[in-house]
């Protein structure tokens, strides 16, 4: 029987290849179409994200953080089972690691719901916390198309106390919407108002000219899940289900 090697083989099938600088479009279109066939297998219509910090733990001096991401996820998950679907609506979404991340996709699963995990190899995140739903866990070498899928299925994005990392999200969210460049609205909870306004002085953009205060409706703040959940079902138009994923677009796209 003849060997084949690399020279020889199919250039899919070739893992020196596909592992190449050459073959990197091959895999950032994958990261976008394994996730895109995979949701919508699972019937995935769409979702809210949790965004937060890794390093935040149940026992930790933050530890209500935790506690509140994790009752939120669960009272999100609850509400969006009463809702007449044939397909999976507002399926928690986080990055499926520790801290916020394991709390959101801990409290989804205390309601008997599923979860999604957009995971990523970082020093404080290397492996999916156990409470992400086996068939939506999703790994990520790109950080762009990671951050691609958190927002294009998200009809709400809830921000918890966070580093680099969740600043990062959170202003990339927030230029998309003050930008205009989201066809739908897009809630944005920034959950626990002393630390936000004590990490970012609002006030002082707006006083140098760099934002608006039109800007600061681009989000609510929220101090307890009662509350959050009030925001966002109030924000949220559930609307008609017209395909699944239902994907958010951009205002320039013309085409579909």
């Amino acid at each position: 029987m003849k060997n084949h090697d690399a020279e020889d083989s199919l250039a899919y099938l070739d893992p020196e290849f596909l592992g190449s600088d050459d073959a990197r479009p091959l895999r950032i279109i994958a990261e976008y179409l394994n996730p895109l066939r995979r949701l919508r297998l699972q019937r995935v219509h769409d979702t809210i994200v949790f965004f937060g910090s890794a390093r935040l733990s149940a026992e930790g001096p933050l530890g209500r953080f935790y506690a509140e991401a994790r009752e939120l996820a669960r009272l999100i998950t609850l509400w969006s089972s009463t809702l007449p679907s044939h397909v999976h609506r507002f399926v928690i979404c986080s990055g499926g690691g520790g801290g916020i991340m394991e709390a959101a996709n801990r409290g989804a699963l205390d309601a008997g719901g599923r979860s999604i995990g957009l995971n990523i190899n970082l020093p404080h995140e290397q492996e999916p916390n156990p409470y992400v739903t086996r068939q939506l866990l999703f790994k990520f070498r790109y950080f762009f198309m990671r951050k691609l899928w958190f927002a294009h299925l998200a009809r709400a994005m809830v921000v918890f106390p966070g580093g680099f990392g969740t600043l990062d999200e959170l202003m990339e969210v927030l230029t998309l919407a003050q930008t205009q460049k989201l066809a739908r609205k897009l809630p944005i909870i920034l959950y626990g108002s002393s630390y936000w306004n004590e990490i970012i002085n609002f006030e002082a953009l707006i006083r140098h000219g760099m934002i608006s205060r039109a800007d600061l409706g681009l989000f609510a703040f929220a101090d307890d899940p009662n509350s959050a959940l009030k925001l966002l079902q109030s924000a949220i138009e559930v609307g008609t289900e017209e395909k699944t994923p239902a994907f958010a677009q951009s205002r320039c796209d013309k085409t579909h």
